[in-house]
């Protein structure tokens, strides 16, 4: 006897992204009806079209959570943004200032220059990142249910003045910005965890609070 064949399910991860960037009340609804249409695309025309729909769907979705949380709630998300760019100016650069006063005062560069080079480069970077994670997690706790639209926002604020800062040097014929590039990606990359983090949180205490 053959066993029943099993039901073809849509892409975990493009449903995991809706959910993320949806409001709590809007997520249940648009994965309810955007399943409905997968079934129906797998029935009619087979998975590997339904598949395709269903991920194009989900940029569609996200694009536009993405304008209608600046619609809905155009102050939450400004005066969080504006948030983590003071955050920024005060806490971003904790790390490095830490790490160039231990330098300092225990004399790394004469004791222990492997350390000491680590330190000053890789070592002042990483802080870097873990700040951003850090001020990703406030913005998020700050902006309830848009916690994905504040810190892409802020992310994406961050890149554009990045941009900007490597035309200004290019002008002048320096090139050596080009090699922080990759650790400026992971403080865009943190301060979005950041807001993975929180939303997620939220999204099982809600769920739990449900079900009691």
């Amino acid at each position: 006897m053959s066993s029943p064949l099993r039901p073809v399910q849509p892409p975990r991860i493009a449903s995991w992204l809706v959910n993320l960037f949806a409001a709590s009340h809007e997520a249940e609804c648009l994965l309810g009806d955007m399943l409905e249409e997968f079934n129906q695309l797998a029935s009619n025309r087979g998975p590997a079209v339904a598949k395709r729909w269903y991920w194009g769907q989900t940029r569609r979705s996200i694009a536009h959570l993405f304008a209608s949380a600046f619609r809905v709630n155009p102050w939450l998300i400004g005066g969080s943004v504006l948030t983590g760019l003071l955050l920024y100016r005060y806490v971003w650069l904790l790390p490095q200032r830490a790490i160039l006063a231990a330098v300092h005062q225990y004399q790394f560069f004469e004791r222990h220059f492997n350390l000491y080079v680590f330190l000053i480069t890789d070592g002042i970077a990483i802080g870097h990142i873990l700040s951003s994670l850090l001020i990703g997690l406030v913005i998020a706790l700050l902006a309830r249910g848009r916690e994905m639209a504040t810190t892409t926002s802020l992310a994406i604020v961050l890149c554009a003045m990045t941009l900007a800062g490597i035309i200004g040097t290019l002008s002048t014929g320096h090139t050596f910005i080009f090699s922080s590039l990759p650790w400026s990606a992971g403080d865009w990359l943190a301060l979005v965890l950041g807001g993975v983090v929180v939303r997620m949180h939220r999204s099982a205490a809600s769920n739990l609070f449900s079900a009691a």
